[in-house]
């Protein structure tokens, strides 16, 4: 097989969306030169772009005209892959809570800066309960702009916008199956009904929790003190300010999340994935279990596309899961800016959530 044919088979495997082998990737550099011989996949027609074009769309939509009309981005340099706060929030005390010095510390590569420190090398300490599966850590998400939506993939999603937040506090970890149980224990609430005998079964402990539909996950946080994060919140902490598609970056990596293109069966522990974190920190903003918001399922600011499925009976999910949802035509469920939504009392073995606090 001559080299030019191999490279075709391979951008015709990227374009379809299949992962490759990390052989493949050493030729990804030419190959996408060579896509610009295919200047169809960079157009900027809503859901014009694929899954696997992700990156080759954002690295030209400041650099090509046909991509600069429909295509925005903050002038900024990029930060260090992780700003994880100095500070944390945790219920019962006064208010923010300097970290020790200690847990400042960030574990990197020999000699290597942790200012500078790659992503894949990064593993922030937080602070957290003894007790199994519970940590009331959670992160500090400063006040600002940020890239919100796409433009590369499903019309839902579009357009590409700057939004702003005010400062929250989001958990840095999906509420477990632990923190759950003392929760139904406390207010007689009823239990997810696979637990066996009302108990959470053996060695899930510390799995995110499931079947829970939104009005559980929203009385959960009340009773906890917080409440749901809007839609444009958990996004923000999910890309940081610069628009990651993935919570790592814009590269898709796949041993960063649980997801189902890795043949995952099921839900695994909160946290099991370090180097996967957010910009602030936060665990399993892609894969695992799909997190409930407090917002409706309705269309970003400018997108004149309709939907027969937008309204205020449906609540928005975001994060992807370790489920294949390909079945319902959502396609690639890891980037930040994918949306789900369903009506506020489903409950499913892939939907959990995580709470946010109003400083």
């Amino acid at each position: 097989m001559n080299q030019r044919i191999a490279k075709s088979l391979i951008l015709i495997v990227l374009l379809l969306g299949v992962p490759l082998p990390l052989s493949a990737h050493e030729n990804l550099p030419d190959i996408r030169l060579e896509a610009k011989e295919y200047p169809h996949i960079l157009k900027c027609e809503t859901a014009c772009h694929k899954v696997k074009n992700i990156s080759l769309a954002k690295t030209h939509r400041t650099t090509r005209p046909e991509c600069q009309q429909c295509h925005v981005g903050i002038d900024k340099t990029p930060a260090s892959p992780f700003l994880s706060p100095d500070k944390v929030f945790l219920p019962g005390t006064s208010g923010l809570v300097k970290k020790p010095d200690h847990q400042l510390a960030f574990s990197t590569t020999k000699n290597t800066p942790a200012s500078n420190a790659p992503a894949s090398t990064v593993t922030a300490k937080v602070l957290q309960k003894k007790t199994a599966g519970e940590t009331d850590s959670m992160a500090l998400i400063p006040e600002g702009e940020f890239i919100m939506g796409s433009n590369e993939r499903w019309d839902d999603e579009a357009p590409e916008y700057i939004e702003s937040t005010k400062k929250f506090f989001i958990d840095l970890k999906e509420v477990s199956n632990s923190d759950y149980e003392k929760f139904t224990l406390a207010t007689k609430r009823e239990v997810p009904y696979h637990w066996p005998g009302g108990k959470v079964p053996k060695k899930k402990e510390n799995h995110p929790v499931t079947y829970v539909n939104w009005y559980d996950a929203k009385e959960y946080c009340q009773w906890k003190g917080k409440r749901l994060p809007t839609e444009q919140e958990w996004e923000k902490a999910a890309r940081g300010e610069n628009g990651n598609i993935y919570p790592w970056g814009n590269i898709w990596m796949t041993d960063k999340s649980n997801h189902p293109y890795k043949g995952s069966t099921g839900t695994e522990p909160v946290g099991s994935y370090p180097e996967g974190r957010s910009p602030y920190g936060l665990y399993d903003m892609s894969g695992n279990v799909w997190e409930w918001v407090d917002s409706y399922y309705l269309p970003h600011p400018g997108n004149t596309v309709t939907r027969g499925e937008y309204g205020k009976d449906k609540r928005v999910l975001k994060g992807g899961s370790w489920f294949d949802c390909l079945s319902y035509g959502c396609g690639l469920s890891a980037p930040t800016f994918n949306r789900s939504f369903f009506t506020p009392e489903v409950k499913n073995n892939s939907f959990g959530f995580r709470c946010a606090k109003t400083p």
